[in-house]
């Protein structure tokens, strides 16, 4: 590593829109001088946040969601970071207005304007951009347990379509209250959104939550149970954006969410799996972050 570096560039070579023709072009998209670190295995990019952030103007993130995440998780310095698109979904640097073409996003990080935005934080984790207690965090461990293709990348969207149809069948197409949201009621699961859309199928937006804001708190959203008859209506309002019916429990804007669950359950953050919980105390870390965009 070069000591007087200013501006560092970690890089995921096992994302699936990473390779060595697209990262050449990144780095050239951005300020001169910056150095390149890949990462070799799972929470290196934690540890070089760690370790450059308290001496950079800034740091670029070229891979997935689990690699942002991990950033976020070292940064030890307000120093800006821009996310450049190199996952297969690549939700954060999407949600915050950024091109998927990762050539154009770093050419508009290297001159884009800082912008604060705040982060959860559930369990002592944070995150950037959502959190799951139950479905959602239930297939991110089931595409996980499809492991990587021979090249090192994720399975793709038909895989991962396949594997959300296994589940609904293995829960016989019905998800009954098993967790409690405190100030709320019981719900069947729990998603909690920090921006929106909460995540990507595709080039489709799921506005779970389409209040959430990057600017404000924390929003959650969990149905009270899920039967066969309202998953086409749930699905729906999804992708348009709007707001749950009456079976549908929702906070906006909040600085605490309290879960208490009937029995461990997996939960996952910005598409991470982070093990079974018990219980969650989800906290909104306001202003926590500043990102080129």
């Amino acid at each position: 590593m070069t000591v007087g570096a200013t501006r560092v560039l970690i890089v995921n070579p096992f994302a699936s829109g990473v390779n060595e023709r697209r990262l050449a072009a990144v780095s050239a998209a951005l300020p001169a001088g910056t150095e390149t670190i890949l990462t070799q295995a799972q929470g290196d990019a934690t540890e070089l946040a760690r370790e450059w952030s308290p001496r950079s103007e800034a740091i670029y993130v070229f891979s997935g969601d689990g690699t942002y995440n991990e950033v976020i998780n070292g940064i030890g310095a307000d120093v800006p970071v821009g996310f450049i698109p190199g996952g297969g979904t690549s939700v954060l640097p999407r949600a915050l207005g950024l091109p998927r073409d990762p050539v154009r996003a770093a050419a508009l990080i290297a001159s884009g304007r800082p912008r604060r935005i705040s982060l959860g934080i559930i369990n002592g984790r944070r995150f950037a951009f959502n959190a799951g207690i139950g479905f959602d965090a239930e297939l991110v461990r089931k595409v996980d347990g499809l492991g990587r293709r021979p090249d090192g990348k994720r399975p793709g969207d038909v895989r991962f379509a396949i594997t959300v149809a296994r589940t609904l069948v293995e829960h016989r197409l019905r998800y009954d209250p098993v967790l409690e949201i405190e100030g709320l009621g019981r719900a069947a699961f729990a998603l909690v959104a920090n921006c929106s859309p909460y995540t990507y199928a595709g080039r489709l937006g799921l506005r779970i939550a389409p209040d959430a804001s990057f600017e404000g708190g924390l929003d959650v959203v969990a149905p009270r149970e899920v039967r066969i008859r309202a998953m086409p209506r749930l699905a729906g309002q999804a992708l348009r954006g709007q707001h749950g019916a009456a079976d549908v429990l929702s906070g906006h804007d909040l600085d605490r969410i309290w879960i208490r669950c009937d029995r461990p359950m997996p939960a996952q953050v910005d598409g991470e799996d982070i093990g079974d919980l018990v219980e969650a105390e989800i906290i909104a870390q306001r202003d926590a972050l500043t990102v080129l965009c």
